[in-house]
């Protein structure tokens, strides 16, 4: 299992702030983790096709090639923003 949280106005767009999923087989980095997620179609797959959307693995910002385990902790917020 993977947690997945998601921050800001990622979880208002969504509607959930958290979810626990089982990583399919061909799933192993973030980019694969985030396609996967848009197969939901609406919102998933336009709240995450933000190509400036920040992620975490296990609290630490990582690139989208970077690889998803059982186990992780997987967090997408957006940008910080300025005002």
């Amino acid at each position: 299992m993977v947690q997945l949280r998601y921050f800001a106005s990622l979880r208002e767009q969504l509607g959930t702030g958290e979810e626990q999923v089982e990583l399919p087989p061909n799933v192993t980095d973030i980019t694969g983790l985030t396609r996967w997620l848009q197969t939901r179609e609406e919102p998933w797959k336009s709240a995450l096709a933000d190509s400036r959307l920040h992620v975490a693995i296990n609290q630490e910002i990582v690139k989208p090639d970077a690889a998803v385990t059982d186990g992780d902790e997987v967090a997408w917020f957006p940008p910080v923003t300025g005002g």
